[in-house]
């Protein structure tokens, strides 16, 4: 994902999902590979439950994309990795980003 591939919308979603310090920290963590829920929820020190809201969240805006692993003693394995993405804030990207913005943006509305 590229700052010129969101529209207006996609870039507020974007930016709204980033602006939780615990996605912020999920990211962080999978940035240096893939990772299973359990391992995951263990190194941040959160619940599996939580960590699922915000993995759930990334993926919506396609930050990070899950797997299914089976481990040697075939236990089914959820992994989750970062999707590469730049993302360059500038006066210019945002004032062109704001040009497709949608009413729904400024509602808070879901935006697909």
């Amino acid at each position: 994902m590229e700052t010129a591939d969101l529209t207006g919308d996609g870039m507020v979603k974007v930016l709204a999902t980033l602006a939780s310090p615990h996605r912020m920290r999920v990211l962080a963590a999978l940035a240096t590979g893939p990772t299973y829920v359990s391992q995951l929820a263990r190194d941040l020190g959160i619940s599996r439950a939580l960590l699922q809201v915000h993995l759930k969240r990334l993926q919506t805006v396609g930050l990070v994309s899950d797997r299914i692993e089976v481990s040697d003693d075939g236990k089914a394995m959820k992994f989750y990795e970062v999707v590469p993405f730049a993302l360059c804030l500038t006066p210019q990207t945002l004032a062109t980003a704001s040009e497709s913005l949608t009413d729904s943006a400024d509602r808070g509305e879901s935006i697909k």
